[in-house]
């Protein structure tokens, strides 16, 4: 989403934990991005983060996408209240605090769009992951609710939700589970996994002019399989 969003004209900051990865991925993408290190679950903190990103970038933020994640693969009956919460501390709680700190600037100045990444899991079930689930499902009552409260203020609220996409986790994954595999792509219409540009390339359109008249919506980026049988 970040090279997309550069190579559509953006001035992108990452942010995460581990300086040395956002400090690469930062270069990668090349002089249009730049980094800060920052805890989304800091939630105190979020404020801080969008003065500094501003201070930066010598400019407002006009597009924050909420993509910060962890995973919990476990029995629903051996998830404890401590592992769900922390789950939904990097998910939910995290989003709402970082669309909170952008949010008064965004309304004052009438423009800004806020992005959240949304997952299969919003809108299918699956095992094994009742916490990552409960998360992601919570994003579409966020979307839905931030949408009808600052839409009309100029401030659009959008969410993707990416299929099976190309990466190293995914490779592992199907690897060691040619059934899993099977499965997947049976039941995906357009018959393969997706690249990460496919999400990059939805992210610039709902965070652009292109989609102005848009608000509220979570779009599947999944080659069909959310409507596969």
């Amino acid at each position: 989403m970040a090279r997309c969003l550069a190579e559509a004209g953006a001035r992108v900051f990452l942010v995460g934990r581990r300086e040395a990865v956002l400090r690469e991925a930062s270069e990668g993408i090349g002089a249009s991005a730049g980094y800060a290190v920052h805890d989304v679950t800091a939630f105190d903190r979020a404020g801080e983060l969008v003065e500094k990103v501003e201070r930066l970038a010598e400019a407002p933020v006009s597009i924050l996408i909420n993509n910060a994640g962890n995973h919990l693969k476990k029995p629903a009956e051996e998830t404890t209240p401590e592992e769900f919460q922390t789950i939904l501390d990097t998910h939910v709680l995290a989003a709402h605090a970082l669309t909170r700190a952008v949010l008064p600037g965004m309304l004052a100045r009438g423009h800004g769009s806020i992005l959240f990444t949304a997952s299969m899991s919003s809108l299918l079930g699956i095992p094994y992951v009742v916490a990552y689930s409960a998360a992601k499902s919570a994003y579409l009552g966020m979307v839905r609710s931030l949408a009808v409260e600052v839409s009309g203020r100029g401030v659009r609220v959008n969410g993707i939700a990416p299929g099976w996409i190309e990466s190293d986790i995914l490779r592992r994954a199907v690897m060691a589970d040619p059934e899993r595999k099977a499965r997947i792509l049976a039941r995906t219409p357009m018959g393969g996994f997706g690249l990460p540009e496919d999400i990059g390339h939805a992210a610039v359109f709902l965070c652009s002019p292109a989609a102005r008249f848009i608000t509220g919506v979570v779009l599947p980026v999944d080659g069909g399989a959310s409507i596969g049988f």
